[in-house]
Order: structure tokens, then C-alpha cells, then sequence
């Protein structure tokens, strides 16, 4: 059998077990036929490769100009294939596990000025049933930080007004306290009074944020962030994360310490919250840059 055949077998045996869509497939046998062929111009094959044969050939598609992602799905299509041949028996060792992935560049999340963040809290209509909602929405969920999966989880009893905090259930059933803020609380009363009793299915459930059938949905409220960012004039891409990206960026421009918004965004690890330093330093940088008297 050539390896050629092996690259086949390997992609119906993917197929049988993951079900994997047309698309995924065409994209595994691009990436092991382009593999396959470059062993087979050096005389070597899949059953005698080594580490430093793999290693010339990412190192050789980098140089061709490959982006480091596509390098990293590469080594991950090979690597299946390598521990394929070894489930087969042509090897006895998967070569393709000594070799490190390609190192992915850290993308910073993007983010709303805090002016775009008041034009999109402006853009509800107020006096109608469902933009008081909307607003509340957009609120609690630039107040808090909160993921999208908290705020629709959000229940009645989890709220304190008096005290201005919120009781989140974060990832793993972790719990914490969130402060509100005025401003947050007053639009969370008004809707609590006037808006919430005359939405579908408020009477029979205790989401702060009630659907027609429990909770109101994700995808539902992604709809409605949409539209509003719309009505705002702001980044058209934004998602409900964006404001979460916002919350945190914004403390630290206004001198919050790190583990605090740690403690707020519910992170376990702190280097998870360190990436907000970055994007707080690069907006201060991008703002040096226009406005210092001494820049260009």
C-alpha cells in the first residue's frame, strides 16, 4: 500500500468515527497530501520519517509563507495520521509528538472606547417593554463584566439592589460577588417595576431576564446587541463579549489593580486577566501617538 492509500484509509477512518463534514475532510487531505509528497521528493515515507524530517517540512512551508496558524493545523493533521500509522502497524513510534507546535501569537480582544460603550447604552428606546430590557441587558452586562451564559442564568434572588452587588455562577460553579453601580441599579429598578411583569413568561419563572420558555436565549439577546450597535453607530461586529472586553479594559484605564478585575471577571488564573493590561496599553498608546504635542 503507498502512502497515498494509507492518507485515504486514514481520511475514511476519520470520517466513520467523527463524522467529519466534506470540508473538513478536503482540508485534512490538503494537508497530508502536501505532507505526503514532500516525503516522497526526499525518497522518505511515513513509515521511516524522523523529528527533524517534520521539522525541515513546517520550517520549509513557513519560509513558503505559510501563517502560523495553518502551520499549527498542519502538524495537527500529521500528527493524526502519525498516530494512525502506528495503530496500523507500518511504525512502532509516532515521530510527529516530539515535534513542538508552532507557537500561536497572542490576539488581543478588541474592544469599545468608552464613548462607543455610552452611545451603545443611549441606543435602546426606554419607554418601550423591550428596549427597557434591552437596556438593562446592556447594563448589568458593562456594569458587571459578565459572560453572556451568566447574565441569561441570572435569577431574582441573585441580585442585592440595596447593596449594589450581583451573585454570578461563573465557570465550574464558582461564585462571586459583583458590584452594579448606581447607574446600573436605577435602570435595573425601573425595569424590574415596569418593563419585566408585561414580558412573556415573567410570571412563571425567576430569570432576571425571562424568555418565552425559561431564560431569555443566548442567541436572542446576541440578536438584540447587534441591533443595537447598529441603532449606536458602533462596531457593527460587535458581540455581547465585547462589553465584557470593555469592562475589564476600562477599569484598568482608570486605575483598578489587576486582581481586582481578576476577582470581578471571575478569572481563575491571573495571566487569563493580564491580557487586558496589554489592551490598556496599547489604547494608551494609541492615544499618545494622536495627541502628544511631540508625535509627528
Amino acid at each position: 500500500m503507498s502512502d497515498s492509500d494509507r492518507v485515504a484509509a486514514y481520511l475514511d477512518s476519520l470520517w466513520l468515527e467523527r463524522g467529519l463534514s466534506e470540508n473538513s475532510l478536503a482540508a485534512y487531505r490538503r494537508d497530508l497530501t502536501a505532507w505526503v509528497d514532500w516525503l516522497t521528493s526526499r525518497q522518505l515515507s511515513l513509515a521511516v520519517f524522523c523529528v527533524s524530517d517534520l521539522s525541515d517540512y513546517l520550517a520549509a512551508r513557513q519560509a513558503a509563507g505559510l501563517s502560523v496558524r495553518s502551520l499549527a493545523r498542519q502538524l495537527s493533521s500529521i500528527r493524526g495520521l502519525s498516530q494512525y500509522t502506528v495503530r496500523i502497524g507500518l511504525r512502532a513510534d509516532d515521530a510527529s509528538r516530539d515535534v513542538p507546535a508552532p507557537r500561536m501569537p497572542r490576539s488581543l480582544p478588541h474592544t469599545l472606547s468608552e464613548s462607543d460603550v455610552e452611545a451603545l447604552l443611549a441606543a435602546p428606546d426606554v419607554a418601550s417593554v423591550i428596549g427597557l430590557r434591552d437596556k438593562v441587558a446592556l447594563e448589568i452586562l458593562y456594569a458587571a463584566g459578565l459572560r453572556v451564559s451568566e447574565l441569561t442564568a441570572l435569577r431574582l434572588p441573585m441580585i442585592d439592589r440595596q447593596a449594589g452587588v450581583v451573585r454570578v455562577m461563573g465557570k465550574g460553579g464558582k461564585e462571586r460577588l459583583v458590584p452594579l453601580g448606581e447607574e446600573c441599579v436605577h435602570w435595573l429598578g425601573r425595569y424590574l417595576t415596569e418593563s419585566r411583569p408585561l414580558l412573556p413568561g415573567a410570571q412563571a419563572s425567576d430569570y432576571v431576564l425571562p424568555g418565552r420558555k425559561g431564560a431569555w436565549t443566548r442567541q436572542s439577546m446576541w440578536h438584540r446587541i447587534k441591533a443595537m450597535a447598529l441603532k449606536a453607530g458602533v462596531d457593527p461586529s460587535l458581540s455581547p463579549h465585547g462589553l465584557r472586553h470593555a469592562f475589564a479594559t476600562h477599569l484598568l484605564n482608570h486605575g483598578v489593580d489587576l486582581r481586582s478585575v481578576q476577582l470581578m471577571l471571575g478569572h481563575a488564573d491571573l495571566s487569563t486577566t493580564q491580557i487586558y493590561t496589554e489592551v490598556a496599553t496599547a489604547r494608551l498608546q494609541a492615544l499618545h501617538a494622536a495627541h502628544h504635542p511631540r508625535n509627528g
